[in-house]
């Protein structure tokens, strides 16, 4: 037979090997300076590479089994709340939502997600002190908490009381959840909750604020991953015995994420926790910024208020890049972030800043609360009851009590 091979051929062969050879020696010295540097560098290069390709097809996250997880105090949910029934329930409207909640003044509020796609289980319970065992004492520290270790006790039962009721409802119905979505009442978004979140085997937590660990203000897995990352009072003991000491919240959640061997990935989130918190300003090295919600960016759950922009542009740059990366720094690309002046009460005024940030939708359902009646407030609570599967909760006219002097239609 007559011999195919052309000298173009043997060219283009001989080319290829000339770009495959270089090409895989600079590949062997990066990792290998990577290694010996002693970081992560090659990790997170094959994770932009390959991870986001794996994330769950968005048709099929669409109709799975999603279950919306919300914890906390009611505070400033009239601000918070419209964002996350718009940017999340309604943006899943298969998602059933789990909400709990320690019963105060303010769980009135929550009359707001009566229109709530799916609601499976609401609680509102009366809050009691927790024990603080040996192992807690040790496991934890006080330090930067503003309720010492008992706050840390109970924002961990907050969330794995979620937990338990995820469980329970799926035991109930026998079926499993494909994803749990795990964020808090006092969280405003400022956009939808993204598809590209959404990547199995992994625990999805937003990037910055880490102050020593992980965020632990939002995050999204299956159910697996949920589950340890979920378990905060019930692994205490397991961390204690695996002589981990003097954690804060953070770095006792990835503690017990590597504990369980779970892989976890940190992104940018479009959304930042309201708080009414004041904070030394400007912040130091350690200190904690407090965003405007004029921001542009995703905010990843920082500090946040609507305020008038104290900081913006290359000062708030540089106030961001005077934190500490493992503590408190947060992402500033292209300038997007603004700070406020977080140290004092907010500011005159801060509604019509909300109202223009937040839009027409969201502004209406702030102002709604602010007018809520004793009346209405009761007959929203019996209808969000009538649509709910479990109803744990104190009788509404105690939920609607601090409004009996409030006579606004």
């Amino acid at each position: 037979m007559k011999n195919l091979s052309s000298p173009i051929t043997k060219h283009v062969s001989r080319l290829k090997w000339q770009f495959l050879l270089p090409t895989s020696l600079l590949l062997f010295f990066f990792i290998a300076i990577s290694r010996r540097a002693g970081n992560n560098l090659f990790d997170h290069y094959l994770k932009s590479l390959f991870i986001d390709q794996n994330q769950f097809p968005v048709t099929e996250l669409k109709r799975s089994r999603m279950a919306v997880c919300l914890v906390g105090e009611a505070r400033r949910f009239e601000a918070t709340g419209p964002s996350i029934v718009e940017k999340i329930l309604e943006e899943y409207p298969n998602a059933d939502l789990f909400l709990n909640s320690p019963f105060d003044s303010k769980s009135y509020k929550f009359s707001l997600l009566k229109n709530a796609p799916r609601i499976a289980a609401v609680r509102i319970f009366q809050p009691v002190e927790i024990p603080e065992s040996e192992s807690a004492a040790r496991v934890l520290t006080s330090s930067n908490s503003p309720n010492g270790i008992q706050g840390l006790l109970q924002y961990f039962n907050l969330v794995e009381g979620c937990l338990t009721m995820i469980k329970s409802y799926q035991q109930q119905n026998n079926f499993t959840y494909n994803w749990i979505v795990r964020t808090r009442v006092d969280g405003y978004w400022s956009n939808r909750l993204q598809p590209d979140l959404f990547i199995p085997d992994h625990y999805v937590v937003p990037s910055g604020s880490s102050y020593g660990g992980l965020n632990d203000r939002f995050g999204v897995g299956n159910l697996n991953t949920s589950v340890a990352a979920l378990s905060r009072l019930s692994m205490i003991p397991e961390l204690d015995s695996a002589g981990l000491h003097e954690l804060n919240s953070e770095a006792a959640f990835e503690a017990q994420l590597k504990l369980r061997n779970v892989s976890y990935l940190t992104k940018r989130v479009p959304f930042c926790v309201i708080s009414d918190r004041t904070y030394d300003f400007p912040p130091g090295r350690f200190g904690v910024p407090v965003a405007s919600l004029t921001s542009k960016g995703p905010l990843s759950g920082v500090k946040c208020r609507p305020c008038t922009s104290v900081f913006s542009g290359r000062w708030a740059a540089a106030i961001v890049n005077g934190l500490d990366r493992q503590w408190s720094w947060t992402e500033n690309t292209n300038g997007s972030l603004r700070l406020c002046d977080g140290h004092g009460e907010w500011e005159h005024g801060w509604e019509d800043i909300f109202d223009e940030v937040a839009g027409k939708r969201l502004a209406a359902a702030r102002k709604r609360v602010s007018g809520l009646s004793f009346d209405q407030c009761v007959k929203d609570f019996e209808y969000m009851k009538r649509r709910s599967v479990v109803w744990d909760v104190s009788p509404t006219p105690e939920l609607c009590r601090p409004l009996q002097n409030n006579h606004t239609q």
